[in-house]
C-alpha cells in the first residue's frame, strides 16, 4: 500500500507559506511525503504556455513562482524529507479538493491574496473544507504550543471519523485530547429527559461523552484523554477553547449537499470564522 502524502496549497502569501511550515511539519511528525501544490487559476482549456506578460501566463508564472519559494521553505524546514511540487491548472476550489484524494490531508492558509482565499474564509478555502474526501485543516498561528488536541463532540453518535483523528493526531504529537460538546438552549444527544437543570444536563452528558471515549482510549493507550460539557453556545466557545489547542476538530457531514456549505453546518462555520488557532475538518462515513 502506498504511503499517503501530507498535501498543502499555495498562492505565495504569507498565510500559505504559513500553512507549508505546518504541513512540512506535520509530514516530519508523521514520516510521510509532503505534496506541495499551486493553483495557476485559469480554465483547464485556456491555452496557459503563453508569452510572459499575458494574462494566462502572468497567473501562472506567479503560481510557478509561489510553488519554487514554498519547495525550497519546506526543504529548509525539513532538509530530507521527501517533497514533491506541482503546477495545477484550473478553478481553484475543485482543483485543490481534487488533489486531496488518496492523502492523509489536505493543509490550506486561512486567507491569501489570489486564488486560495480572499477572506479570513475565503470561498477557496470553504469549497476544499466541503469538498475534499479527506480531512483539511485550516491553518492559523496558534500563540503557543500547547501540546493540547481539542475535537469539538456535537452528536455522540455520528463523531468516529472525528475523534479517529483527533487520537490519531495527538499521538503523533504526544499531545493531551480534550473531547468537548458544548450546548445551549436544549439538551445535548444523550443528556435524557429527565435532565431538567443545566448542571444536571451537562453531568448526564459528560458521563456519556466519558464512555464514548472508552474504545478509542484502548486503540490509542498512549494518548491521555479527557471530556468537557459546556453549557454555552457551541460556535463562540469552541472558537475561544482553539486559543489554547494545537489544533481543533470538528466533524463534516458526508452525502449529498442539500444547501450551502450544509456539510459544515452553522456551528462549525461559526467557530471557522472565530477560531484563534489550526482547524481540522474530518468528513464522516458516507
Amino acid at each position: 500500500m502506498a504511503i499517503k502524502p501530507v498535501v498543502v496549497g499555495t498562492d505565495g502569501s504569507e498565510p500559505s507559506l504559513r500553512a507549508v511550515d505546518w504541513a512540512t511539519r506535520e509530514a516530519v511528525v508523521r514520516d510521510v511525503p509532503l505534496r506541495i501544490v499551486s493553483v495557476c487559476a485559469i480554465k483547464p482549456r485556456t491555452n496557459w504556455v503563453t508569452p510572459p506578460g499575458s494574462g494566462c501566463g502572468t497567473l501562472c508564472e506567479t503560481a510557478a513562482q509561489a510553488l519554487q519559494e514554498a519547495g525550497d521553505r519546506a526543504d529548509a524546514v525539513a532538509h530530507g524529507l521527501t517533497i514533491d511540487t506541482s503546477l495545477l491548472v484550473g478553478e481553484p476550489g475543485p482543483v485543490l479538493a481534487d488533489a486531496a484524494r488518496n492523502t492523509l490531508m489536505l493543509v490550506v492558509g486561512s486567507g491569501g491574496v489570489s486564488g486560495l482565499a480572499t477572506t479570513a474564509f475565503g470561498s477557496v478555502t470553504r469549497y476544499a473544507a466541503t469538498h475534499a474526501p479527506c480531512a483539511v485543516v485550516i491553518h492559523r498561528d496558534p500563540a503557543a504550543v500547547h501540546h493540547r488536541i481539542v475535537t469539538g463532540i456535537r452528536d455522540v453518535g455520528d463523531c468516529d471519523a472525528a475523534l479517529d483523528f483527533a487520537f490519531d493526531e495527538a499521538s503523533h504529537r504526544g499531545a493531551h485530547l480534550l473531547a468537548v460538546q458544548a450546548w445551549y438552549g436544549s439538551r445535548p444527544a444523550g443528556a435524557g429527559e429527565s435532565a431538567v437543570t443545566p448542571r444536571r444536563v451537562s453531568s448526564v452528558a459528560f458521563v456519556r461523552l466519558a464512555r464514548l471515549l472508552e474504545p478509542w482510549q484502548e486503540k490509542y493507550p498512549e494518548v491521555e484523554a479527557g471530556a468537557e460539557v459546556i453549557h454555552a453556545r457551541p460556535g463562540p466557545a469552541l472558537a475561544e477553547i482553539s486559543a489554547s489547542a494545537d489544533l481543533l476538530v470538528l466533524g463534516r457531514r458526508c452525502g449529498p449537499l442539500t444547501g450551502t456549505d450544509s456539510r459544515l453546518g452553522a456551528i462549525t462555520l461559526a467557530v471557522l470564522r472565530r477560531a484563534h488557532g489550526p482547524i481540522g475538518i474530518v468528513p464522516g462515513h458516507s
